[in-house]
């Protein structure tokens, strides 16, 4: 089994934070770590500080594969601009996370199960590639078959999350259009990330 299936609460555990701001956060009732020693605390090094920014990051999309994500920076490091935003913007533009954002899941779990079993459709067109990157102006619905399943109905009413100001849903309809790539500040994580320290870890 690939560790990206690994429980999400399993992964807000070790990262000691609540990575998705839900209610169920096993984080909500104990704020340190899992084991025997999972409430010892020391001072993190600069590389323990880069490396937690780099987890926390990773895991809060859906606990992407390092050599993927490696990819990113990559990618991010041979645009122009500042490179942290550009990794964070790369991300956003995942499939699987624009779903999420519109609220279509209750998590990025469910978002890539979905794009991956066939549920989302792009312009039109079928996507089963939960890493396909989004395009200004593209349109992303839900496939008729999965618009009233109940997993579905109870993320789109739910009051954990709201969706953020670049990307337009119609929830009756199911779709919506990514307007545009967001900067840092505009992406509403439930927890300070630390892009430039995810930097810092590759470029040592």
């Amino acid at each position: 089994m690939s560790k990206r299936l690994e429980s999400k609460h399993k992964i807000d555990r070790r990262l000691g934070v609540n990575l998705w701001g839900q209610a169920k956060s096993p984080i909500n009732r104990r704020e340190y770590g899992p084991g025997q020693h999972g409430q010892r605390r020391k001072k993190p090094s600069d590389y323990g500080n880069q490396l937690m920014a780099k987890q926390k990051l990773k895991g809060y999309y859906g606990n992407i594969g390092e050599r993927q994500f490696r990819r990113y920076y990559d990618e991010a490091s041979r645009r122009k601009g500042d490179t942290s935003e550009n990794m964070i913007e790369l991300l956003e533009r995942r499939l699987d996370t624009v779903i999420y954002r519109m609220k279509f899941v209750p998590t990025v779990f469910a978002a890539r199960q979905f794009v991956s079993h066939g549920h989302v459709k792009v312009n039109g067109h079928r996507v089963t590639i939960p890493s396909f990157s989004v395009k200004d102006g593209d349109i992303i619905e839900l496939r008729d078959k999965v618009k009233e399943l109940a997993v579905v109905l109870i993320a789109v009413d739910s009051g954990e999350r709201d969706v953020p100001d670049y990307i337009d849903v119609d929830h009756k309809g199911m779709k919506g259009t990514f307007v545009r790539g967001p900067k840092l500040p505009d992406v509403p994580y439930p927890v300070q990330m630390e892009p430039h320290l995810v930097v810092e870890f590759y470029s040592r």
